[in-house]
């Protein structure tokens, strides 16, 4: 008898009732993971599809107004602003961050020294970048008396207010979603790990130098992971609020320079109680991340290569 015909036989033999008991103690334990998707993910989800299609303030019931709250982004110009300044933040860092990601990615996968040292202090940028502690040093650094302006200084350049000038604040944010580049690095890494090194060999045999190496095999044979990478980044980046509320202290400032979609999302409904909008623009946002993953996965057949 095979070991899966075996397998069968042994999964025929067991009684009901332990099979009642196994699956009660595996209901058991997924009991609090169950309880959170229903109580804190589904169940809001719900709400606030219900909020979308009322005028609701916090403290009077809600009220139905159908399409009102969708109609009005149609007028909105701060919200129109709004998407100018993700779709700017989004296209802009999320290309560098991958691009630098990918470079290091290379670097280190060449067998540097200490590379696990390295691997690590790279990676940390990751975990600290979207917490509030590193964009309050991120407003000290590009500040009117900030390091930048320091350094700049010392060579004779006169600096200015990067966070306070509205050309340049939102250029501020994008060098500090690309400085969170440890995460796709590492994935990065990981990938080049499984490119075969015969390939190289065998190009290097042909003639081929660094470069010919790099974008006739490496890409390549890379495109799966920077496609993966992508996709999370640009979700990442749709949902960025703490760099822009701390940096901005919570008014999108200076002229709404800043003001992301999900700050913008904020404002209205904790700075004006506009629960009902604010639940409407949250599902837009989920429309716009869901079109942008859509059209990744569309494009992909044309430039991702598999092995099968």
């Amino acid at each position: 008898m095979s070991a899966l015909g075996a397998l069968g036989t042994l999964g025929r033999g067991r009684p009901p009732g332990k099979k009642k008991k196994d699956n009660l103690a595996a209901y058991l334990f997924l009991s609090p993971w169950l309880l959170g998707l229903f109580l804190i993910t589904i169940g809001p989800m719900i709400a606030s599809l219900y909020l979308a299609f009322t005028d609701y303030n916090l403290i009077q019931a809600p009220q139905w107004i159908g399409l009102e709250n969708f109609t009005r982004m149609l007028s909105d110009e701060r919200l129109h602003n709004s998407l100018r300044v993700t779709f700017t933040y989004v296209f802009v860092s999320v290309p560098l961050q991958l691009a630098v990601a990918l470079l290091l990615a290379v670097v280190l996968d060449r067998g540097v020294r200490g590379m696990a040292f390295y691997r690590s202090v790279f990676y940390l940028p990751s975990l600290l970048g979207s917490s509030v502690a590193i964009a309050i040093l991120w407003k000290q650094v590009f500040g009117t008396e900030g390091l930048l302006n320091q350094v700049l200084g010392t060579f004779g350049i006169a600096g200015k207010g990067w966070i306070s000038d509205p050309s340049t604040a939102l250029g501020t944010l994008v060098v500090l979603n690309v400085w969170t580049f440890g995460a796709p690095m590492v994935i990065f890494l990981a990938g080049l790990r499984q490119i075969p090194a015969m390939y190289y060999e065998a190009a290097s045999v042909d003639g081929a130098g660094v470069l010919r190496r790099f974008f006739s095999i490496t890409m390549p044979l890379l495109t799966p992971i920077i496609f993966f990478n992508l996709v999370l980044q640009i979700i990442h980046a749709f949902q960025s609020f703490t760099q822009a509320f701390v940096v901005s202290g919570g008014t999108g400032g200076p002229s709404d320079s800043t003001m992301f979609y999900t700050l913008y999302l904020y404002d209205r409904g904790f700075g004006n109680f506009d629960m009902g909008y604010a639940s409407a623009m949250a599902w837009f946002l989920l429309v716009i991340i869901g079109v942008f993953t859509a059209a990744n996965f569309v494009a992909s057949k044309y430039w991702v290569f598999y092995d099968d």
